[in-house]
């Protein structure tokens, strides 16, 4: 950790501190002309007194004296520099290009690859690598990200905490300009760890090379890329912020649908989609079952997730005649209304009533998904957590016959809700917190195997 600092509140000193405190188990240096000891780890003045090999360098120093730390990263033989350095091709300043390019012809002559400038870093949960200064690490999984900024990927890693997304590694590499975006898609390609690929881009500097690349890695993996700077003052906006130039909207989206790539226009819409495929089986169905008013008050919730649905091009069918007179046996005449969507009148708490009800629209034919509009939070307030856990058991079992998600809007956070919605993410059982968001998603997953079906039959 080259600029590691005793200082508690620069970044110098959080990110070392974030390693140890995650059990990282590597060898860890910290770098200090003061010598002395910084975090219970003896300092060094300079990376040449580090006894042994180095692989891995964090900068964390003002950006007039990187040049001279990457010559001493050629004498210890490092492999990978990562500059949280800021202050070059970003500015729009000359003196900022020259050093990138000063640094790239280093580390060309060197050996080694730069992650950065101006970028926070690598998270790998794998290898107990946090996220720079985060001292969190999330469940190993599938999922590869990759940023140009490093506060949207720390975001993203955020979200995934909160909703059990689980990646295989994130990347932010802010002004990219050794290893840009090309690299780590390409290697996130062929890594066997990932399975989903998702990306925050402003630009990139090989633009064919990209969208080549691109084709080539959707037809194997999905990818799910949200882009910056799709206005004329955005794309100002992401000059100054990563030094990256623009691409014209129009173009991108135009490349992005041929290249089968899932384009997707917010940080929200960018974790519904990659959750949806960390969660689903390939999934091709536009014939959306809804349930609501488990506890009550249905109606207008039926309406707008309807709505909802029909807005992204997902049906919501008449249930089979056969369904319709099984419903009516089970739940009471008074509050119910019996088609699709199907509000319960608020006897979902009845479980056998539940259970029964799942069992008759989950073996509708004209239906290949649903969605159930649970609100754990509301459902707290008139239910046991013990009554709760069994409801989502019920759905869980529903999961077995037909794919199912579950809305549950945010409100207000406790123990209880995040048990119980840890325990459908365990079960793969997907939770949004809106339909508007659960229909876009399913929507997006359903773009993706049509379009590369299509591509593959043709």
């Amino acid at each position: 950790m080259v600029g590691a600092s005793p200082n508690p509140t620069k970044f110098g000193n959080r990110y070392l501190e974030a390693l140890i405190n995650v059990g990282f188990k590597g060898k860890l240096y910290p770098v200090n002309p003061s010598d002395g000891e910084i975090c219970g780890l003896k300092a060094y003045s300079s990376m040449r007194d580090i006894p042994g090999s180095v692989e891995y360098v964090i900068v964390c120093i003002p950006a007039q004296h990187v040049l001279s730390v990457l010559d001493d990263c050629v004498v210890k033989g490092v492999k990978v520099v990562q500059f949280f350095t800021a202050g070059f091709s970003e500015t729009g300043e000359e003196e900022g290009r020259r050093l990138e390019r000063e640094m790239v012809k280093k580390a060309r002559e060197g050996g080694f690859r730069i992650i950065g400038p101006n970028c926070i870093g690598v998270y790998s949960p794998a290898h107990l690598m946090p996220y720079g200064p985060m001292e969190m690490l999330g469940e190993v999984g599938s999922v590869g990200f990759i940023s140009q900024s490093g506060g949207h990927a720390g975001r993203v890693i955020g979200i995934g905490l909160r909703r059990w997304i689980h990646f295989s590694k994130v990347v932010s590499f802010g002004n990219g300009c050794d290893l840009d975006s090309v690299d780590y898609l390409e290697y996130l390609a062929v890594d066997p760890d990932t399975k989903i690929i998702g990306a925050y881009l402003e630009g990139t500097r090989d633009a064919r090379r990209f969208f080549q690349l691109a084709k080539e890695i959707s037809r194997n993996k999905p990818m799910i890329i949200w882009k910056g700077g799709k206005t004329d003052p955005g794309s100002e906006a992401a000059y100054s912020h990563t030094g990256s130039l623009a691409i014209s909207d129009a173009i991108w989206t135009a490349v992005m649908k041929q290249a089968g790539v899932i384009r997707v226009d917010s940080l929200e819409e960018l974790a519904d989609t990659m959750l949806t495929f960390q969660h689903f089986p390939p999934f091709l169905g536009e014939n959306v079952a809804i349930v609501a008013g488990l506890a009550g008050g249905g109606g207008g919730e039926s309406v707008s997730s309807t709505d909802a649905c029909a807005s992204v091009g997902l049906n919501v069918p008449p249930f089979a005649d056969e369904t319709r007179r099984k419903l009516k046996a089970i739940l009471p005449p008074a509050g119910c209304i019996l088609r699709n969507p199907l509000d319960m009148g608020g006897v979902g708490g009845v479980l056998e009533i539940l259970e029964k009800t799942m069992e008759i629209v989950a073996a509708d034919p004209r239906i290949d998904l649903i969605i159930v509009n649970e609100h754990l939070d509301q459902l707290l307030m008139g239910l046991s957590k013990e009554t709760l856990d069994k409801m989502n058991d019920i759905f869980i079992r529903t999961r077995e016959i037909k794919p199912i998600v579950i809305v549950s809007s945010p409100g207000f956070v406790s123990t209880e809700m995040i048990a119980l919605e840890k325990k459908l993410a365990n079960a793969r059982v997907t939770v949004y917190p809106s339909l508007d968001r659960a229909a876009k998603a399913i929507a997006n997953m359903n773009w993706y195997y049509r379009f590369h079906l299509g591509a593959e039959s043709t």
